[in-house]
């Protein structure tokens, strides 16, 4: 099988598959392939936190024109896959010299999977290419091509906790992808000061108390095969809920905007973690540290793209924050404003390239000591 992912997050998600107890995990360019029963194909898009989507592989063959196309694609035996009441739709990836356009690759195995059905059940699927009950994947590598069910769907950031989103909403898995990247474990406090609709205030929660990822979701697509087993299904989610854990410190928000505050209270109800998480209304500007002991502190704030601030004091203010009233802190955040972290006037201990959508950024944390750094080191 092979799990997607945004890039950078590959040796999270290979880390996350050997955990779960997948075999043979190679790690790839923005995917991690492996290998599980039908069992753990349920078991992945349950619990993976760092994983898109997970494709099942059904067939593999190298083609060198259309008609070669056509014919393969023809000879996979789809009415054993799904009932021809369900809608598909075929998604395309590809790079190759044979063909120059993911559409037409698309329609050419629409037609050939279409034929298939009409002549063995004289009747064919109709296409749904916005929510599809069955997904299908081509992946075209120069003349090798590989077809595959896609047994998630719609993409596993779309946890099904998320009711009310604020501007610029964080994607659920590279907030998950972000918290891994910071150590997250939840043994001490957590906070995001700048908490907008409350994503990593959740996936902080999740992570902590060992919660499956995908626990609040209604649908996958694997829920449309012909293969499908609901007792089996519903075994591995008793089995993934069985392993939470509690958690013994606090998680944090804060948001300077009553609307966000209130949305983020909606999500962390939906999620069912209003027991573990705290939101308040403050501006992070005016905060001291309100825990004692170590706090980790993950946050995701404005770069100037969508939201019409002066970047540069903004930032400043975010050191100055730090410096003044957090100490005893490791303060991680996201940002593509390279030039506006100069600002920070902090230096980084770590800087990880990743990319926020189209948008490439730095993950940065800064440590803030108790004490000086001398005194830390001496003790």
């Amino acid at each position: 099988m092979l799990a997607k992912t945004l890039y950078g997050f590959e040796p999270l998600l290979a880390k996350e598959l050997r955990n779960l107890g997948a075999g043979n995990v190679k790690q790839g360019v923005r995917n991690v392939a492996f290998e599980g029963d039908l069992g753990f194909l349920y078991k992945a898009n349950l619990n993976l936190r760092t994983a898109l989507r997970v494709l099942r592989p059904i067939a593999r063959f190298k083609v060198f024109n259309e008609k070669q196309l056509y014919r393969q694609v023809h000879q996979i035996d789809w009415p054993s896959l799904f009932d021809v009441d369900k809608t598909f739709a075929i998604d395309t990836t590809m790079n190759s010299e044979v063909f120059k356009n993911s559409m037409f690759v698309s329609l050419k195995a629409k037609d050939a999977l279409v034929d298939r059905f009409r002549e063995e059940v004289r009747k064919r699927p109709n296409v749904d290419s916005q929510h599809a009950d069955v997904r299908i994947n081509i992946h075209l590598q120069e003349n090798d091509c590989t077809v595959s069910l896609d047994s998630s769907g719609t993409s596993l950031h779309q946890r099904g906790y998320r009711i009310a989103t604020n501007i610029a909403p964080i994607n659920e898995v590279l907030a998950a992808g972000l918290l891994l990247l910071s150590g997250w474990d939840g043994r001490t406090d957590f906070m995001d000061p700048m908490c907008g609709s409350g994503t990593f205030l959740i996936e902080a929660a999740m992570i902590a108390c060992n919660i499956p990822a995908n626990i609040n979701r209604q649908e996958y697509s694997f829920q449309h095969w012909l293969d499908y087993d609901d007792s089996l299904f519903n075994k591995i989610g008793d089995a993934s809920l069985g392993k939470t854990r509690e958690f013994h410190h606090k998680i944090l928000g804060y948001d300077k905007a009553p609307s966000a505050v209130r949305k983020a209270q909606e999500n962390i109800a939906n999620a069912n973690l209003t027991e573990y998480i705290t939101v308040e209304r403050k501006d992070f500007f005016t905060t001291e540290k309100p825990v004692a002991g170590k706090l980790q502190m993950v946050f995701n704030p404005p770069y100037g793209e969508r939201l019409n601030i002066e970047m540069e004091k903004f930032y400043q203010k975010i050191g100055d924050t730090l410096k003044q009233g957090y100490s005893g802190t490791d303060a991680w955040l996201i940002t593509s404003n390279l030039e506006a972290l100069k600002y920070v006037g902090l230096r980084p201990s770590r800087k990880i390239k990743v990319f926020n959508g189209p948008l490439e950024s730095r993950l940065v944390r800064y440590e803030m000591y108790e004490g000086s750094k001398k005194i830390k080191k001496q003790k």
